[in-house]
């Protein structure tokens, strides 16, 4: 074991058992489930995890009542029998390699809507959720007696399928946290008014729990430190929370997260959001109980687990995202091979993002994810025959494909025109506060390294190339490039904007590469819908321009997931940037653009406009692949040379063709 973690790797007793080390996954909504009962996927994914040597795994939070189907079939019902089967296959399989494993109970509350249900949502008020905004009914007393049934009778279903404990979810703005928050609890009767009222629906349910599944079955509570909300609750309020939960000898672990419906970007923070932001709330927490106390908040370095369990802020750290991109980071933190932990970057758009969707979370690094069966931890072969790979592009398709290959034992070359590799990703890191992007570059490029794949930089690949290397198989990674043109819904028939042609009308790319120098007004058109536009307003208005973004959609960046778009709109609104979305640009004429709105068609002209910068349309540079068609034995296109998309599909496609080869 590394000297390095000390703390990180001893053991710790929660309850009964005894946790292996101090690296835990929350409860995070997959998505995996099927008709509200647990599937194989989900059996995988966690045990994915176990094998990869982390300490404790509580899975998705499992509904306790048929008032919560909030994510339409996707979330287990674990009040219903039918899933007792498939919660033991899950236990099992990861208490084959060693983890422990505990349910969660939950119950959505108002964050919910009743369209999958066909049921009114349930709440301690009429107050609605602020995104989901339906009236709820406010629960009675029968249906509070049913609410309660349904928690212990879930728990007990936990423990039949052999799980060691379960977690009671209080946090987030859901149904428990919904009746601790004065924000939501508006209750005159014994469940609402002082704090220790509104205390008595989470404490009445942990001894309904008690009575069902006994002492030696581990229970624990899930809550939000403090609301950050005008009104709501605050760390002192969960202090005396805690402090009461430990006094009943009921409760054996506080699970300190952070987020209401107000403040969703903080509990699952992008990479704007500095690591272990939440801390401060487990260490409040730990001043006045001697539960062990758990902590999640973008911790994603074992070096800074290990700083915050020496300093004694918390006895558990949560790294869910970082275990969900690279489920060996705890062997590999345990064995001293820091280097080999691929890190997650808090992109969002395929964990947070997916789920946010309605799919099956994925990662943006970690095409294993949800494939763990066929592609996780030891499904990688030795290729039964030996060659020679050409990879010609260093962008991350590209140096995925390599990776993959060398590791099959093939021996790869890789071609990058450009001066250094990442492509893509390398711009990406521009823009302001996305610098941790260019750790998936990073990490991809030293792997290679460690690989013997060979690199050679700075040279265009051609056939003649080609011919001269003679590969028995090449990867063509070739990526692709913003242009001027547009092809959109509006102007299908047309190959770009009137006036696009002008000197004064850019890329994003042009910005970015530091290849133009934009000037005092500047306009940019969103037809990306993803973070390049706002990321370069920002970075516009930042350096002194004054900037608007037009979007023909309903508003602009409509593709980033909603808590990335919260914080990017909050910093480019403090700079000053002027978002206009359903507005398409009609033409631009010299320093003058013109625009229109997309329903009432009605125009205005931007006058003074220094610079344009369209966002539209990238192309597939896929001369190279077209030209080789014929001339080898074996030839693949991955990545933005086959249909420009996102960086997870790119590194999702050089996994796909490392595996074939």
């Amino acid at each position: 074991m590394s000297e390095a973690f000390k703390y990180l790797f001893t053991p710790l007793k929660v309850g009964s058992i005894i946790v292996r080390n101090r690296i835990l996954t929350t409860a995070h909504v997959t998505n995996f489930a099927k008709d509200n009962l647990p599937t194989e996927t989900m059996a995988y994914y966690y045990a994915e995890r176990a094998k990869g040597g982390i300490g404790l795994i509580i899975i998705q939070g499992c509904a306790v009542h048929p008032t919560s189907r909030a994510f339409n079939d996707k979330l287990v019902y674990a009040f219903d029998d039918r899933a007792i089967p498939g919660l033991k296959i899950i236990a099992d399989m990861a208490h084959e390699y060693g983890a422990k494993i505990f349910g969660e109970c939950f119950h959505a509350g108002i964050r919910m809507t009743g369209v999958y249900s066909s049921l009114p949502i349930w709440g301690p008020s009429d107050v609605s959720d602020p995104a989901y905004r339906e009236t709820p009914h406010e629960m009675e007393m029968e249906e509070i007696e049913e609410l309660i049934e349904g928690y212990a009778k879930s728990a007990e279903n936990f423990k039949k399928a052999g799980f060691d404990g379960t977690e009671v979810h209080c946090a987030h703005g859901y149904q428990l946290m919904q009746w601790l928050s004065p924000l939501f609890n508006k209750r005159t009767d014994k469940y609402g008014g002082s704090m220790e009222k509104r205390m008595t629906l989470p404490l009445e349910i942990i001894d309904r729990i008690r009575e069902k599944v006994g002492r030696e079955f581990v229970v624990g509570v899930r809550i939000t430190g403090d609301e950050l909300t005008p009104g709501g609750y605050t760390l002192d309020d969960m202090k005396a929370f805690a402090k009461r939960l430990e006094e009943t000898g009921k409760t054996d672990f506080i699970d300190v997260s952070i987020g209401n419906p107000f403040t969703t970007f903080l509990q699952v923070a992008p990479m704007y959001v500095r690591p272990g932001h939440t801390v401060y709330l487990s260490a409040g927490i730990k001043e006045v109980v001697g539960l062990p106390v758990f902590i999640v908040g973008r911790v994603t370095d074992p070096v800074l687990a290990e700083s915050i369990l020496a300093e004694g802020k918390a006895d558990m750290v949560a790294m869910t995202r970082a275990l969900i991109a690279d489920p060996e980071l705890p062997n590999k933190a345990r064995e001293g091979r820091l280097d080999d932990i691929r890190a997650c970057v808090g992109d969002m758009q395929d964990c947070t993002g997916k789920f946010g969707a309605g799919t099956g979370i994925g990662c943006i690094q970690n095409p294993a994810v949800s494939r763990e069966k066929e592609w996780g931890i030891g499904t990688l072969k030795p290729a039964e025959k030996r060659k020679r790979v050409m990879v010609v592009g260093g962008g991350p398709a590209g140096m995925e494909a390599a990776r993959v290959a060398a590791l099959r034992g093939h021996e790869v070359i890789l071609y990058e025109k450009e001066g250094e590799l990442g492509g893509q990703v390398n711009l990406a890191a521009k823009l302001p506060g996305r610098e941790e992007i260019s750790q998936v570059a990073r990490w991809l490029e030293l792997q290679l390294k460690k690989l013997g794949v060979k690199m050679i930089l700075g040279k265009e690949v051609t056939p003649e190339v080609v011919d001269e290397v003679k590969p028995d198989a090449v990867v063509v990674a070739t990526g692709a490039e913003y242009v001027k043109t547009g092809f959109t819904a509006f102007r299908p028939q047309m190959p770009s904007i009137p006036g696009a042609e002008q000197e004064n009308v850019v890329t994003p790319e042009a910005i970015l590469r530091g290849q133009v120098k934009a000037g005092k007004k500047v306009v940019i058109l969103d037809e990306d819908g993803f973070i390049v536009p706002l990321g370069i307003a920002e970075l516009l208005a930042s350096e002194g321009s004054q900037v608007e973004v037009l979007s023909r959609m309903l508003y602009v960046g409509m593709d980033l997931d909603g808590n990335t778009l919260t914080m990017v709109y909050s910093r480019n609104f403090k700079e000053g940037v002027k978002l206009s979305p359903l507005t398409y640009m009609k033409e631009i004429s010299g320093n003058n653009v013109v625009a229109f709105h997309v329903f009432s068609k009605e125009e205005r002209k931007i006058e003074g406009v220094d610079t344009v910068v369209l966002a539209t349309r990238r192309k597939a540079n896929n001369e190279l692949y077209e030209r080789l068609k014929g001339r080898v034995a074996e030839l693949y296109a991955v990545g933005d040379c086959v249909a420009p998309r996102r960086l997870g599909m790119a590194i999702y496609e050089g996994q796909k063709i490392g595996r074939q080869l």
